[in-house]
């Protein structure tokens, strides 16, 4: 299993949103870019970005991405306001490792199919779930389709994974109910990658035995201290079965 030590980057700066809220966000005194650094550093195969400004339309953070990606040592999974086929493609030219897409994948599914077509392993859909129900434009707006429908409408499509956030779970602070993932991780055969669900170790411990999921991001819990990123790494890894001794 993959861990995906996540940044969230509002206006430069490294945050938490608190339910979701862009106008409420936690901000944590670290430098994004020696943090991208320490999570290579501490052994992370990838990690994960989201650009809070882009979710609201806006460039701002595009000069710090760049650095992030450049500066970061390993992969660079970047999410947040992708709502075209050239902004997908140019975040790609300039280095980001993949793209999520939420938004555009429910409103242009077939452009995120070309996409994947054209881009093998650099997609990713987003699935945000409340409530039962797919939400959009950064958990703003929910949607009439199903989420199961969702997912079933990208199966031929060469996809990265699917990132699936459990929103009741994540904004309720609480252990993280991981009904909704697990369900909707058996309706795919792409991996899925699971969002807001891990607060300690135990957590990535739980989440090795549910089928189907190949990674989880980690970001509120990293920056309070809440894990250590190398012990989490470490009960991801795969480890060795035992075997019996031929005699």
């Amino acid at each position: 299993m993959i861990i995906y030590p996540t940044l969230e980057i509002l206006d430069g700066k490294c945050v938490s949103l608190t339910r979701g809220r862009l106008d409420e966000p936690v901000l944590w005194h670290v430098d994004p870019v020696e943090t991208a650094r320490r999570f290579a550093r501490a052994g992370a195969e990838w990690m994960h970005l989201t650009d809070l400004n882009g979710l609201k339309g806006g460039d701002a953070n595009n000069d710090l991405i760049q650095e992030i990606i450049r500066a970061a040592g390993i992969p660079v999974q970047l999410g947040g306001g992708f709502r075209s086929r050239d902004a997908v493609t140019g975040w790609i030219d300039r280095g980001a490792g993949r793209i999520v897409v939420g938004t555009l994948a429910a409103q242009d599914p077939d452009c995120v199919r070309e996409l994947a077509k054209y881009h093998p392993d650099q997609i990713v859909v987003a699935v945000d779930v409340f409530q039962g129900r797919l939400m959009t434009h950064g958990w703003q707006s929910p949607s009439a389709i199903d989420a199961g429908d969702f997912i079933a409408a990208f199966d031929e499509a060469p996809l990265a994974g699917i990132l699936v956030t459990d929103i009741d779970a994540d904004i309720e602070d609480s252990d993280g109910s991981l009904g909704v993932i697990s369900g909707l991780a058996t309706l795919t055969r792409h991996p899925v990658i699971a969002r807001g669900t891990v607060r300690s170790v135990d957590d990535v411990a739980r989440l090795r035995y549910i089928p189907n999921i190949s990674g989880t991001l980690i970001g509120r819990a990293l920056m309070a201290r809440d894990i250590d990123l190398g012990e989490a790494l470490a009960l991801a890894r795969p480890s060795a079965e035992p075997t019996a001794e031929f005699l």
